[in-house]
């Protein structure tokens, strides 16, 4: 019996043996993959030998399963011996391979020890073979360097004594290539100079060339200037050389010629418009420009071909030509400033920048890229060819039509336009102010113009999609701008500029104010006669008791206000082309955000215009609706009348206004949340003014406030062939506005007894409400003043808590009439709440 215990004891601690974690299973099976089912983790003793024994006659093989199941465990056992017997030999084989590999790198390193050794004795001995070749290879370099300086020496020697003697002959020519061989010659013996000889043909050649420049201006002034002057064949050719000299000699002696050749050009031109000459004058600036013209055609013809191309003799004489004649046109114009008008401004400008544009063409620049910086703050970049770019009428001028021909043209030229642009038409830029004072003259006739036309013309209307009601002159305003914005800053980019853009923010107002706001329909309302009514429809059909607007007065508010968008939206456009414009320095001088604010509260006052007029048409039914007789209502019919009207004057101006907005849809849509805002919540305020004394009456209340709200959730596309959605906030402001009116007329219906219910009932439907809404709902139930107090009392006792429900409240005032249902008191009496549903059911029926 012990046995039996121990053997339990044992194949127990086998099993809790052989049982592995999962991740070490995981691993062994990866490792040793094994389809056998002796291998599984889950392996079942019964199952497997009921898998081997399924029926009782497979019984009789069981002899021989035992054999092979033996078989295989002594299989196992052996390979077990195996690996066992392998690991005990493991540690001697690692011990000695350890000793195998140690004595393999000993090994290793007395051979590389050797062969280091016998490197050093190999380069002793390349030392010693080369020893000698070095010493010869330095010899070599020695003399080398030596002859090819005799040689140099030679040369040099040579090449001054040929220069003394070319020199005293005027031998420019072959002069010239041998000055430059001699000085490429002498650097050479930089490092010499120490040395007499040396020191001494320094300063001979030094000498040579100061000889040689002396001697070639002399020539230049004999052959140009004084009685004597003589210009023949041999001189060109020996001036055409010596230029070649001047190169290679100090570039003091290459200015110092051109600036005395420019001027003997220009001495003339310095006597025939001379500051007292008739011709100096800003009315005759052309015949400055025309003589620059011939003298320069003059010189190419006969001395074009006396200096080197590179030399630009011709732009340089332009040049100086630009720069005398903005001095002494500044002169002029300082002296004689009373005399400059507008016109002879101008024209003295157009001709100067056309002149600019001209030499811009012709000459490089490379003169004033190299000799001077650019002083002028004139605009670099280049006008557009057409001053007014529309086609149509409120085209925004702003906007840059790409032209793609001789764009190519157009960026070679760039650079040279922008070094000559402004050359000359700088010295304009201190008797700008006349031309910015003509400016706001002739803005001020502009506008006086616009005023006349929308008088005499009105405000166009919106006929089709391709028409456009906004103001003709607003477009034209912003052309004006645009041209003499461009037509400035080609002038210049600093003061003057800002001073027109002051004068354009002066004119932006004055366009709002006389062409905009001035022209907006006054509003007048005459509402005495609505309580004299004699009858409810008469009261609401009569026509004259409301003065509103006219079809083209709406009309005009909505031309306006689109005009007041376009100004609007241009004016921050003209504002980021000034900043273009204007120098950095100023940039932060340019706003129009003050204009800008001041279209959009044009805009404003339109739309404000538009609401106010359609609640003026709808005020004699609102009014009719408090003088119903809700107290003699026995039966729910249709709509009441007032509905009808307000629905009625909704159709007839709504659609007026959309098409007439149909380009400021936004607005369009500001427009009715506006109205939806106003309307909304003196419609709530008339609905308290009712006395529906019985609930039939309250039902007929709901009913047409049902139908009311149905008409203003339609509102932006009534009238309209196209289906369009109302936008969100719209549907927001509406639903929430008229279910607070459905909750009114709910809580109306419900009974006021038991008194604690019809408070919570209160509380439950209209949440946000206080005590003054509470007493108007009693009086609009029309109870008695005892009751009245008696239930407002319970109403302050329970405010604290209406205010935690408001609080907790997730969903806030509730949206739909089956919600407010819902919440309805379970206990109210069935027949009310039966009346309710019947109502409910009447309401969507009628959708």
């Amino acid at each position: 019996m012990a046995t039996v215990e121990e053997d339990d004891f044992v194949d127990d601690q086998f099993e809790s043996l052989i049982v592995f974690p999962e991740d070490v299973q995981n691993a062994i099976e990866q490792v040793l993959p094994s389809e056998d089912p002796l291998d599984k983790p889950d392996f079942n003793p019964v199952d497997y030998i009921n898998t081997l024994f399924p029926t009782e006659q497979s019984l009789s093989n069981i002899d021989q399963v035992v054999g092979k199941i033996k078989q295989k465990i002594w299989r196992l056992d052996d390979e077990i011996r195996t690996v066992v017997r392998g690991q005990t030999n493991v540690g001697e084989e690692g011990r000695h391979a350890l000793e195998e590999a140690q004595r393999a790198i000993q090994d290793l390193f007395s051979k590389i020890k050797d062969i280091k050794d016998k490197a050093e004795k190999s380069e002793e001995m390349v030392k010693e073979i080369t020893r000698d070749i070095k010493q010869l290879d330095h010899a070599k370099k020695h003399l080398t360097a030596s002859i090819t300086t005799l040689n140099h020496l030679h040369m040099l020697v040579g090449g001054v004594e040929s220069l003394t003697l070319m020199t005293q002959k005027r031998q420019y020519g072959e002069a010239a290539n041998l000055l430059q061989g001699v000085l490429n010659v002498l650097d050479h013996f930089e490092r010499y100079m120490e040395i007499p000889q040396i020191k001494q043909l320094a300063d001979r050649i030094k000498q040579i060339q100061s000889e040689l420049s002396t001697q070639i201006i002399a020539d230049f002034e004999e052959a140009f200037q004084g009685s004597g002057a003589k210009f023949g064949p041999s001189n060109k050719k020996q001036l055409h050389d010596a230029c070649f000299v001047v190169n290679i000699l100090d570039p003091k002696v290459k200015r110092d010629l051109l600036n005395w050749f420019v001027k003997l050009q220009l001495s003339e031109y310095l006597v025939l418009f001379a500051e007292d000459q008739e011709v100096a004058w800003l009315d005759k600036i052309d015949r400055r420009y025309a003589w620059i013209k011939r003298a320069l055609v003059d010189f190419e013809e006969k001395f074009g071909h006396l200096f080197p191309p590179n030399w630009e003799v011709s732009e340089r004489i332009c040049v100086e030509f630009c720069h005398i004649t903005r001095k002494e046109l500044s002169k002029v114009m300082q002296k004689r400033r009373m005399e400059i008008d507008v016109k002879l401004l101008l024209f003295a400008i157009q001709r100067t920048s056309n002149f600019e544009s001209l030499i811009a063409k012709r000459f490089t620049g490379v003169t004033l890229q190299k000799t001077q910086p650019k002083t002028t703050s004139a605009n670099v970049s280049t006008a557009p060819a057409s001053t007014n770019p529309f086609e149509e009428a409120a085209t925004n001028p702003f906007e840059q039509t790409p032209d793609k021909s001789g764009e190519e043209e157009t960026k070679s030229n760039a650079e040279s336009l922008a070094l000559f642009t402004g050359i000359i038409s700088q010295c304009f830029e201190a008797h700008l102010n006349v031309y910015i004072e003509n400016q706001d003259r002739n803005l001020a006739e502009l506008i006086s113009r616009f005023q006349a036309d929308i008088q005499a013309h009105g405000t166009p209307r919106m006929d089709g999609e391709e028409n456009s009601n906004v103001l003709p002159s607003c477009a034209d305003l912003f052309v004006f701008y645009k041209k003499c914005m461009v037509q400035c800053s080609q002038l210049s980019t600093g003061q003057p500029l800002l001073d027109l853009t002051k004068t354009f923010q002066k004119y932006l107002k004055e366009y709002a104010h006389r062409i905009l706001l001035a022209n907006l329909p006054k509003v007048s309302k005459d509402t005495s006669n609505i309580s004299s009514a004699s009858g409810l429809i008469q009261s609401i059909l009569k026509e004259g008791e409301v003065t509103k607007f006219t079809e083209e007065e709406q009309c005009r508010i909505c031309s306006l206000l689109c005009t007041a968008e376009y100004c609007m939206d241009t004016t921050q456009q003209l504002e980021e082309k000034l900043r273009e414009k204007v120098d950095m320095q100023l940039k932060s001088s340019v706003a129009l955000n003050a204009e800008q604010d001041m279209f959009h509260s044009v805009i404003s006052s339109c739309i404000q215009l538009l609401v106010q007029d359609l609640e003026t048409a709808c005020e004699p039914a609102l009014t009719a609706m408090t003088k119903m007789p809700w107290s003699n209502i026995e039966a729910v019919g249709d709509q009441s009348g007032y509905v009808t009207a307000i629905t009625s004057h909704l159709k007839a101006n709504i659609p007026i206004i959309r098409d007439n907005l149909a380009s400021s849809r936004k607005y369009f849509t500001q427009f009715c949340v506006k109205f939806a805002n106003s309307f909304i919540p003196k419609f709530n305020g008339t609905l308290y003014k009712c006395r529906p004394s019985n609930t039939v009456a309250a039902e007929q209340l709901l009913l047409d406030t049902h139908s009311l709200k149905t008409v203003l959730l339609e509102l932006p596309g009534l009238g309209s062939q196209v289906s369009r959605k109302a936008p969100a906030s719209y549907i927001k402001i509406v639903v929430k506005g008229m279910t607070k009116a459905e909750m009114i007329l709910k809580v109306v219906m419900s009974p006021h007894h038991p008194p604690q219910e019809f408070v919570d009932s209160f509380i439950r439907l209209l949440s946000g409400s206080d005590i003054n809404d509470f007493q108007k709902i009693l009086e609009m139930k029309g109870l008695r003043r005892g009751d009245q107090n008696s239930l407002l009392e319970m109403f302050r006792a329970r405010v604290p808590v209406s205010s935690i429900l408001a609080s907790t409240s997730p969903g806030g005032m509730p949206t739909s009439a089956a919600a407010v249902t819902s919440q309805m008191p379970s206990s109210a009496p069935e027949p009310e709440s039966s009346r309710i549903r019947k109502l409910e059911k009447l309401i969507k029926k009628r959708i």
